[in-house]
């Protein structure tokens, strides 16, 4: 036991050397600056007569194509030109905004993504932060809602995180009055979808303005929020791939990454709902003055009791209570400080009259107290406080009174709301606190294989090329110990603590000595024969046992036969005696041997 618990020591020491070994060389790293110039010629003679280290195999290159849509589609765009050609920037204002932060001036840059694992591919940077943000492109054709599905898909990366800011895209709708140079946040749009972010509130917007048919204006309908947790996208620096598909069942699906993280239906799934209810209620109806809404009532026939008391208080002094000895009644809990002294700019007719800061009083530390004692409070047992009469049911409750319905004047019913508000371009409208946040690869089709053969040749490559850079699990563990060097003890604990108690307790049986070692040693041997005289003396008691049962038998069945021959002669009688007596003098025989002897108990 002594061993194990040696072991034990031994690994957390070795774990807390490991600890204290990296902070040293952290707190080295200084000295051995102050010196590098003096032993510049020993480290480039020893450098020399290092031998060539192996160099680990190189990580296996992802070479990127630029995609190419393999389907009809209404926009493409992978920005790998290097330009922005067909991209439009707003040079309009917001309204009701300050002039300094009205302008759209935004900038927006194709680069290559920070620490790309695909040289040549390059994506649309929202470059500057704080600021609003416009650009927008036309679609090859307009897109209108008809018979086949809309696609839209895109990819962002916030490159540094996002603090308070959106990446999602606006399609917007195809009117006369559509002027892409002065596309701002009025500019309106048919359906708004993607990324949003602000505080601790992570968003994926799906967002479609739908038009009254009996007003003719329009209102957004939400689509309910996702029950998928959202912040590992915003948060771990990688690209993710964001699709939306509407269907001319009004069904939707939202993806990212190609996996569903929201669906449902546009009728049943939308705050508010595409249709009105039939029944709203009556806004001139009003309530009656008689209308009772007491579930209860105080009772009216109920008396205070003779000996309620109201006056009496909730707690009373505990007339119990005894002053402890030693208490100091005329010392006060704080003193003026005696090492206290008047600052030298202190000004009487400025500052008034100075006095001394109050301490406690040093006296009381030892004492259980100082100053006045007074008895404490505790619950007064004859307070009852306020008399209030019981409640009981209102015999007149009428119910929670709600006004009247009637048919809503304004009802109508749209079972196809997938017949949106044509759309001629897509644009990107943003406020960001954050900057270097990077889109790329657009696609607006109708073919499901359309848009997955371009995730395939666009996002799919990303993905490829990162998991062929990440180090294996062992490279990430040492990573994570380089960084926070209190995991070489857990990886210790972990690893090698089990190994060495499993040897340990496989290796550690007592060995028996053998006789030719007792013999060196003159050691009392044990007595090897003990187990042997176990066994023959359980031995014996079974054959005793054996016997006795048999020597009953004998009896019984002697005196059942004495009991059928009683008219027998006298001389058969005695000869029967005669061989009793031997009989019973070999049954005394037998018990007075030693071996059917019982072993006595110590």
């Amino acid at each position: 036991m002594e061993l194990k618990w040696l072991l034990c020591v031994t690994l957390l020491a070795l774990g807390m050397f490991a600890v204290q070994a990296h902070d040293v060389d952290d707190d080295s790293d200084g000295d051995v600056l102050d010196i590098e110039d003096d032993l510049d010629d020993g480290i480039e003679e020893v450098e020399e007569s290092k031998p060539e280290t192996s160099t680990p195999p190189p990580t296996p290159k992802v070479t990127y194509r630029p995609p190419v849509p393999t389907g009809e589609v209404y926009f493409a765009e992978s920005f790998d030109k290097g330009t922005l050609d067909g991209w439009i920037l707003s040079r309009a204002k917001k309204d009701d905004t300050d002039d300094e932060i009205a302008k759209y001036d935004g900038k927006w840059e194709v680069q290559d993504m920070k620490d790309t694992k695909l040289p040549g591919d390059k994506g649309l940077v929202l470059v500057t932060r704080a600021k609003h943000h416009a650009i927008s492109s036309k679609l090859s054709k307009p897109f209108v809602f008809d018979t086949k599905p809309l696609i839209i898909q895109y990819e962002v990366n916030f490159q540094n995180g996002i603090e308070c800011g959106g990446a999602y895209v606006k399609l917007l709708s195809k009117t006369p009055e559509l002027n892409l140079d002065q596309f701002h946040d009025k500019t309106p749009y048919t359906i708004m979808f993607g990324p949003d972010k602000c505080g601790e509130d992570y968003k994926l917007h799906f967002i479609f303005r739908h038009k009254n048919p009996k007003t003719g204006k329009y209102e957004e309908k939400h689509a309910k929020r996702p029950d998928a947790d959202l912040k590992t996208y915003f948060t771990d620096k990688k690209t993710h791939l964001y699709t939306l598909v509407l269907n001319p069942d009004n069904s939707f699906e939202i993806l990212v990454d190609q996996n569903v993280v929201n669906s449902g239906n546009l009728l049943n799934d939308m705050s508010p709902p595409v249709n009105p209810p039939r029944e709203i209620e009556d806004p001139n109806d009003q309530k009656p003055e008689d209308w009772d809404e007491r579930p209860k009532i105080p009772d009216p026939d109920a008396i205070k009791p003779d000996d309620w008391d109201e006056d009496a208080p909730a707690k009373i002094a505990d007339e119990n209570a005894v002053k402890p000895e030693g208490w100091l009644d005329d010392e006060p809990e704080y003193v003026a400080d005696p090492d206290a002294e008047k600052p030298e700019d202190w000004d009487e007719d400025m500052d008034g009259e100075w006095e001394a800061p109050q301490i406690a009083n040093p006296k009381c530390e030892t004492a259980p107290g100082c100053g006045t004692w007074q008895r404490p409070m505790i619950d007064n047992p004859n307070y009852k406080g306020k008399w209030k009469p019981p409640m009981i049911d209102n015999v007149n409750y009428q119910g929670i009174w709600k006004p009247r319905k009637i048919p809503n004047p304004d009802f109508f019913e749209d079972l196809e709301p997938f017949k949106m508000t044509p759309f001629s371009a897509v644009g990107l409208e943003l406020w960001s606190m954050t900057s270097d946040i990077f889109f790329d690869n657009f696609i607006i089709c109708t073919e499901r294989a359309v848009a997955d053969d371009w995730a395939s040749d666009g996002w799919g490559l990303k993905k490829a090329a990162d998991g062929a850079a990440e180090p294996g699990v062992v490279g990430q563990m040492m990573a994570a110990a380089e960084e926070r060097p209190w995991l070489w003890v857990v990886y210790i604990l972990t690893v090698a603590l089990p190994v060495f108690l499993v040897v340990l307790f496989c290796c550690s049986g007592k060995k028996q000595p053998s006789a030719a070692e007792y013999k060196k040693t003159d050691a009392p041997q044990p007595d090897v024969m003990d187990e042997d005289k176990e066994e023959e003396r359980d031995k014996g008691d079974k054959e005793e046992e054996d016997e006795e049962e048999a020597n009953e038998e004998k009896l019984e069945e002697k005196q059942r036969s004495d009991a059928d021959i009683g008219s027998a002669s006298q001389e058969e009688e005695e000869d029967e005696d005669e061989d009793r007596k031997p009989a019973s003098e070999e049954e005394e025989t037998v018990n007075r041997s030693p071996r059917n002897r019982k072993p006595r108990k110590d």
